[in-house]
């Protein structure tokens, strides 16, 4: 039995080692910009409610349109009619962007979906944001029917319904930032789904009812919901003679609201993509 010596073995091993060319180190993919990500997220999600959200739509319009008839067997016309015909269009934002995608980050965390965004560079506020604005968008078509049936039902004047194109934006963004977070923070799929009817029905209850017939307490938390400013500052034009101060505002404030409620949407979303 021959015995090579250890220097001998310990000389070709580094020789080996000397020779071996090291291994290809390819970079990872550039995170995703926000913007285009944004856009990306955008559109899929809005081919994908175009599909499936319609049934729903017509439902939330059909309902909006059935308060109001209901409401026009009490109220005559004046201010009463004017927060009747706001907060019955607004509703129509709430039941979709509310209702619809606290519903829909509920499953998407209950089923693994998340882990799906999770692998992609795209930055959590691209996912927020693209899933709040295609939900907003979505809702266009309802909420500007059932402003102007309710305009022609208790004869309110048409003429600057164009504010639609701002409050749908600023409402369905604090109502889907709002409904966002409810469906990413609950624990479970069918306590995201209940939260999101108590949401809507909120906005059922404290947006279309007159806020002079509310209880003080009550009014108080009308207060706190983010679609009051989009219903009051649609309310406010149906007046004669407008005062637009007030309406920008109250546009301010949903817009501010907006900002804070996809700001605590785009935090939970990150706390639920780790978990």
């Amino acid at each position: 039995m021959s015995i090579v010596p250890a220097e001998a073995v310990s000389a070709t091993v580094q020789e080996a080692l000397e020779v071996r060319p090291d291994p290809v180190r390819h970079p990872l993919a550039p995170r995703a910009r926000l913007l285009p990500a944004l856009a990306a997220v955008y559109r899929a999600q809005l081919s994908r409610a175009r599909v499936a959200r319609i049934p729903l739509l017509f439902v939330a319009t059909f309902q909006s349109v059935g308060i109001m008839v209901l409401m026009r067997g009490v109220v005559d016309g004046g201010a009463e009619a004017r927060a009747v015909v706001a907060g019955s269009s607004v509703l129509v934002v709430a039941f979709v962007a509310l209702n619809l995608l606290a519903q829909y980050f509920g499953r998407l965390r209950a089923s693994g979906g998340l882990d799906h965004y999770a692998t992609l560079p795209v930055p959590p506020a691209a996912v927020v944001l693209g899933a709040a604005g295609a939900y907003a968008s979505f809702t266009v078509p309802g909420t500007i029917v059932t402003a102007v049936i309710g305009s022609v039902l208790f004869g309110l004047p048409l003429t600057h319904l164009w504010v639609l194109m701002a409050v749908i934006p600023l409402a369905g963004a604090a109502l889907a930032g709002l409904g966002a977070a409810l469906g990413l923070l609950a624990p479970r799929q069918e306590l995201a789904t209940l939260l999101g009817q108590l949401g809507m029905s909120a906005a059922l209850l404290l947006g279309v009812l007159p806020a002079g017939r509310l209880p003080e307490p009550v009014a108080y938390a009308r207060d706190l919901l983010p679609s009051t400013y989009g219903v009051e500052a649609l309310a406010r034009t149906f007046d004669p003679h407008p005062h637009w101060p007030s309406v920008a505002l109250d546009l301010a404030v949903c817009a501010v609201v907006g900002v804070v409620s996809l700001a605590v949407a785009t935090w939970a979303y990150r706390r639920a993509a780790v978990r």
